[in-house]
């Protein structure tokens, strides 16, 4: 599919699925840090694959969650943080303090990412019909550009443009929590979600 050519309608349904999905892994999120967590309005991003890296600020450290959707409909989720709030999140569930991510720590992030992705997941699979599950979460700490473009290919998106929905989550002074939510479907993924929808 060349994303290029999705019309507003289509991305409009996009917008939605993410919207729920979202939705879902913000109040899980909120539950599990006991605080109040907003979002912003899910986008539907199309940009071209060669500017990934100059776009977002690419040469910025950060901490990636990335979990791989398996099922019906594949691709990968990633859940970015700045390396501070990953630090702040991790105190915050542990009580320990650490400015290196111990293993400990690396475990609490697997195990964010594991009830993020999977609430995300359910929100789609319900609202989609679609069978979906989450692997095996992996943190990676890198540049986030390098995280990012990893992510794309492995995603078998390396085509001249590339789609993701993209989330901010807010704490409840509007600070970002983290940086972003992607989903990133495999090519394939895109036309399963919008035939069950009724729009390709």
């Amino acid at each position: 599919m060349n994303y290029k050519e999705l019309s507003p309608i289509q991305l409009d349904a996009l917008r939605e699925v993410g919207n729920i999905g979202a939705g879902n892994a913000a109040t899980a999120l909120s539950q599990l840090l006991n605080k109040k967590v907003d979002m912003t309005v899910p986008a539907v991003n199309i940009i071209p694959f060669d500017t990934i890296f100059s776009k977002i600020g690419g040469e910025e450290v950060a901490v990636g969650v990335i979990v791989r959707v398996l099922g019906e409909s594949p691709g990968n989720i990633l859940f970015v943080f700045e390396k501070d709030t990953a630090i702040n999140i991790i105190e915050s569930l542990t009580g320990d303090r650490n400015e290196q991510i111990s293993e400990m720590g690396t475990s609490v992030l697997c195990e964010i990412g594991n009830i993020i992705s999977s609430s995300y997941m359910n929100a789609i699979s319900k609202f989609t019909n679609l069978v979906v599950m989450p692997s095996v979460p992996a943190v990676t700490y890198d540049m986030l550009g390098a995280i990012l473009s990893t992510t794309f290919i492995e995603s078998g998106q390396f085509d001249d443009y590339v789609l993701d929905l993209e989330t901010v989550f807010l704490e409840e002074d509007l600070k970002k929590i983290s940086g972003h939510f992607y989903y990133i479907p495999m090519p394939g993924s895109l036309e399963k979600i919008l035939n069950t929808l009724g729009l390709n």
